[in-house]
């Protein structure tokens, strides 16, 4: 069966990359709106990006109003600024949230609405260009044609898709995550891990993103320790920026599975970063579904050397699960009371998040049957571990 292949337009990877790329930014348009958040500006990762447009002479407005997730709210006050400022296309500095915004913000330039009109539709709008400047290495983001918008009027995180949302030119400049602190390169490194992971094992799969499914996998497992336990390793860094780059094309083209499905509820309800609820998420998201996808599995066991060929299936499978667990307790992985969730509060909210999970369609893409009420028995099992 043929399958369409989805890439960013132009991709530029690899250290002085956003030097390289200050050519392109100039035909881009006249005036860029910046979508970032505080902390680019205050660790001075937003006048890196101002100074290259400023000598490019490119005029540019900041919106720095990108806190947490990215809501409904954040993204009306983003295209208001774009329009009071006659911007002409858009730049996104940061992780996923700001990445996201600028998606988000340039499907409402020109038909304006709400972002929350979109749910459950394809957006297929007139987009400004857009250029994406990733600042961790996970989301992917920067490789993808969805964002995660939280609709909070409903509580739910929307799962939003369109071919016009893939950026137009992504920047992977290593230079940008050489200021993550360990918890940010551990959570966004993971949430990397899952977007690989699933992309391999989902009945979406298909040969090219299986390729960049693997690369990312082998080169997470050798490079995320390391620059967890040193965020000034260059190498690791720019390894772990491919590796989240590779996950994200996967992703795009093969979707996700039960993790993320499950995961953007949990971060709609108690506001928890999207790749700490997928970390949280990863043991028994795996566990589950091991069993529909043993040899997809086995593959990446050997692949990252956990299990060779003398292994079977179900031995290497369940190998990949185990360095899975270890990987996931180097990185000092929270528990969801660690992060102030209340049990209470939580088991009151499995039913919705249960129906609001398969409702965004992402467990269906899981290789084993999911139910609703599997979903429910997964979420009970984060608070037996």
């Amino acid at each position: 069966m043929a399958r369409e292949f989805i890439v960013p337009g132009r991709i530029i990877s690899g250290t002085g990359a956003l030097e390289t790329a200050k050519t392109i930014l100039k035909k881009m348009g006249k005036k860029a709106l910046i979508v970032t958040d505080k902390v680019m500006v205050e660790l001075g990762n937003c006048a890196k990006a101002e100074q290259i447009l400023a000598e490019e002479g490119i005029a540019y407005s900041i919106c720095s109003e990108i806190t947490g997730e990215p809501t409904d709210i954040m993204i009306e006050k983003g295209l208001k600024q774009y329009r009071e400022e006659n911007c002409d296309f858009i730049i996104a500095l940061g992780g996923g949230s700001p990445i996201d915004s600028m998606k988000a913000i340039g499907s409402l330039v020109e038909n304006g609405g709400n972002i929350s009109d979109y749910m459950g539709k394809e957006i297929d709008v007139k987009m400004p260009p857009m250029a994406a400047i990733p600042t961790t290495a996970g989301t992917g983001s920067e490789a993808t044609q969805f964002t995660i918008i939280t609709d909070t009027k409903k509580d739910i995180k929307m799962l939003l898709k369109g071919r016009v949302l893939m950026p137009d030119l992504a920047i992977i400049d290593p230079q940008f995550t050489m200021t993550a602190p360990p918890a940010i390169t551990a959570a966004t490194g993971l949430d990397a891990l899952c977007h690989a992971a699933e992309a391999y094992t989902s009945r979406k799969a298909q040969t090219l993103s299986d390729t960049f499914a693997l690369s990312a996998v082998k080169r997470i497992f050798q490079f995320l320790p390391e620059a967890f336990r040193d965020g000034k390793n260059e190498e690791a860094r720019v390894q772990m920026s491919i590796a989240a780059l590779e996950a994200g094309i996967a992703f795009n083209n093969a979707s996700v599975t039960i993790i993320h499905g499950m995961s953007r509820p949990i971060g709609a309800l108690f506001h928890v970063a999207h790749g700490l609820s997928n970390a949280m998420l990863m043991k028994e998201c795996l566990a589950f579904a091991l069993p529909g996808a043993y040899s997809r599995f086995a593959d990446l066991g050997r692949a990252i050397g956990a299990a060779d060929e003398k292994d079977g299936e179900k031995e290497a499978a369940e190998k990949f699960l185990s360095a899975v667990e270890r990987l996931t307790k180097e990185l000092k992985t929270p528990a969801p009371a660690d992060v102030g969730i209340g049990r209470e509060e939580f088991f009151k909210a499995i039913d919705k998040m249960a129906h609001d999970a398969m409702e965004s369609g992402s467990p269906q893409n899981t290789a084993r049957d999911v139910s609703e009420e599997d979903l429910k028995n997964i979420y009970k099992k984060l608070w037996e571990a």
